[in-house]
């Protein structure tokens, strides 16, 4: 299916956008939504994504991901031309990069597990909870295997930093 997924850049950082596009969408034909359904993924320097972190989650670090879901509070009127809109993702591509060099990761695997765990975040998922986190490794495992990537790439991360992972 083909989904409205914008990938900002900007840096220039080098990546396979279209295995982005693919990671995300993986997720989205899971839970079988819509084809005008869209979001955004930026990716930026560890920089910008601390001052997110910083500003959202009250955490002066840099982290993997972050996701903002759409918050919809549109007028209806405005919100009809909208569209589906799922919200943002937040890569911090420097963060990435060391952490997988670190653990012998594929970086490519690495950006579209983010992609994937992101996306799931933007569709309500949460791991705040044994229940919540086994519901999501559920779904994220599913379309990392749709993906040709080992599901073993993330306890890995879940070990990062105390089990902090995004």
């Amino acid at each position: 299916m083909s989904y409205a997924i914008h990938i900002h850049n900007e840096r220039g950082y080098p990546l396979d956008e279209g295995r982005l596009r693919q990671a995300i969408a993986a997720v989205l034909d899971l839970h079988e939504l819509d084809a005008d359904c869209g979001l955004s993924l930026s990716i930026e320097d560890d920089e910008a994504v601390q001052a997110l972190n910083r500003q959202h989650r009250h955490t002066d670090a840099p982290t993997d991901v972050l996701s903002f879901p759409f918050e919809d509070d549109l007028p209806e009127e405005m919100a009809e031309l909208r569209g589906p809109y799922w919200g943002d993702l937040v890569i911090a591509y420097p963060y990435v990069a060391a952490q997988a060099a670190r653990l012998g990761h594929d970086l490519g695997d690495s950006l579209a597990l983010l992609a994937v765990h992101g996306t799931l975040h933007l569709l309500g998922y949460d791991h705040d909870t044994p229940a919540s986190r086994a519901e999501m490794w559920e779904a994220q495992a599913e379309a990392l295997a749709s993906l040709g990537i080992d599901a073993a790439i993330v306890p890995a991360l879940e070990d990062l930093d105390g089990g902090n992972y995004a």
